[in-house]
């Protein structure tokens, strides 16, 4: 894989600490540089991964990433305005947004203390507790720097991850009233329509979904069979191809132009639809302090069946568009009874 300049580039010369905490200070600096929003996160983690090809997990979460602003501009286009209140969908919007941050904000920093261990050519990653990484993860990449396992771990920081924003995103009070409480939520999780793509310039559509993704058992199992098919011989330089010839820009027009046969969304590029957004940890857990891991989840999975999805997933979305139409006519029957019941003066 060539890397141009401006891969060279993306992360700057940091001379080996001789005072840790400035040190510390010039990483955390870095990781608020590229945490600015979801844009920001999907090309840091792909920039990574061209610096890095080695660490295959940072190209499956720059993917995943691009999924989440698809995702986030889905709210403020033709579809879900139709389906959902305004406050609704700002939920909605703050629940991906705060899981996509969540998850860079503990990763990023991992990333970048390989990077620097391969630049100084000894371990660093006795500074993780520096900036809350969990001991399971420090253990994991000391493990690699020795092993150089990459497959277990790309299983591993999925696995860490998906406990990363289990308490303080998918069982929050107000995301599990207001999101995963919804119908939306219950009607989109049994029909699939919470789905992960990865196009190709060729127009072609494969992924695959998850049913009951709040369960974390769940989300890992997703998060290693999108790994098996990202990283499918057969596949992995169209989607390689279609990363680096399209820019995210948040809007599903960057793989609608490429197919034929699906139905504009007409989705707005993310920085239209949305201003920056601050976020902070209140609290620093170690989630695997108390937590046993599961030796299942680094199971390698078989391909799935059918990981073809365009047609399928187009299908989907008619039939959410459908039902959009179907509420559209009842909200506008629900008003003309409430005009003709009105006293006249």
């Amino acid at each position: 894989m060539k890397k141009s300049s401006n891969t060279y580039r993306f992360l700057p010369y940091i001379p080996e600490p001789k005072r840790t905490n400035e040190w510390i200070h010039e990483i955390n600096h870095l990781v608020y540089l590229h945490n600015q929003d979801n844009i920001s996160r999907t090309m840091a983690y792909q920039k990574f991964f061209l610096l890095h090809p080695e660490i295959k997990w940072s190209f499956l979460a720059s993917m995943v990433s691009r999924n989440a602003g698809w995702n986030m501009t889905d709210l403020k286009g033709d579809i879900f305005p139709r389906l959902l209140h305004p406050a609704t969908r700002d939920a909605l919007f703050m629940t991906y947004e705060r899981a996509n941050w969540s998850i860079f904000q503990d990763a990023f920093p991992q990333l970048l203390l390989y990077h620097y261990s391969t630049r100084y050519k000894k371990k660093m990653f006795h500074l993780s507790k520096e900036f809350h990484i969990s001991s399971f993860m420090e253990e994991e990449w000391n493990r690699y720097w020795e092993e150089r396992d990459d497959h277990r771990l790309v299983h591993s920081l999925i696995i860490n991850e998906q406990h990363l924003i289990q308490e303080p995103v998918i069982d929050h009070e107000v995301y599990k009233k207001r999101v995963f409480g919804s119908s939306l939520f219950f009607i989109e999780d049994h029909l699939h329509f919470s789905s992960v793509l990865f196009p190709t310039l060729e127009g072609e559509l494969l992924g695959a979904s998850v049913h009951g993704f709040r369960k974390i058992e769940n989300r890992i199992q997703l998060g290693n069979r999108l790994f098996k098919i990202l990283f499918q011989p057969d596949y992995h330089s169209s989607f390689l191809n279609f990363a680096l010839q399209v820019e995210h820009s948040g809007s599903r027009k960057d793989y609608e132009q490429f197919c034929k046969s699906a139905p504009k969304t007409n989705t707005p590029m993310l920085h239209q639809a949305y201003v920056y957004i601050p976020h902070h940890w209140k609290t620093h857990t170690d989630w695997s302090i108390q937590k046993d891991i599961d030796k299942e989840w680094y199971q390698e999975l078989k391909l799935p069946d059918r990981i073809e999805l365009s047609h399928w997933y187009f299908r989907k979305q008619r039939q959410l568009e459908k039902v959009a139409n179907i509420k559209g006519v009842f909200t506008k029957i629900g008003k003309w009874r409430g005009k003709k019941k009105r006293p006249t003066l």
